[in-house]
């Protein structure tokens, strides 16, 4: 079943009308809740962008106005290559091979 990645936050900071650094959020999903509800996962990712990195000194975007951003941009901005890792790590974990769960014994006699 496919992953279906959803920008679910796009929170933009303005200084002189130009966006310099915005706050993004993505869910990720992937199976049917309703359909297959032990094999649906969802996990939501949250990253702030500058449009200038302050350490690295690396450009991540040119600050314009916040109405000229498109959906197709927001998204470029997210870091969605690490997500998809986590993501599908997470999937793996918990969907495809879950920790075994020990199995409780309520017949247990406590010996005298």
């Amino acid at each position: 079943m496919a992953i279906t990645k959803t920008l679910t936050t796009a929170v933009p900071y303005n200084l002189n009308s130009k966006v310099q650094q915005w706050d993004l959020g993505m869910t990720y999903n992937q199976g049917s809740k309703s359909a297959s509800p032990s094999t649906y996962y969802e996990s939501s990712f949250r990253e702030t962008i500058p449009a200038t990195d302050p350490v690295s000194g690396d450009i991540n975007f040119t600050p314009k106005a916040e109405g000229s951003w498109t959906l197709a941009e927001l998204t470029a901005l997210c870091p969605t290559s690490t997500w998809d890792d986590v993501f599908a790590s997470q999937y793996d974990s918990v969907i495809t091979n879950p920790p075994d769960d020990p199995v409780p014994d309520p017949s247990y006699v406590i010996p005298e």
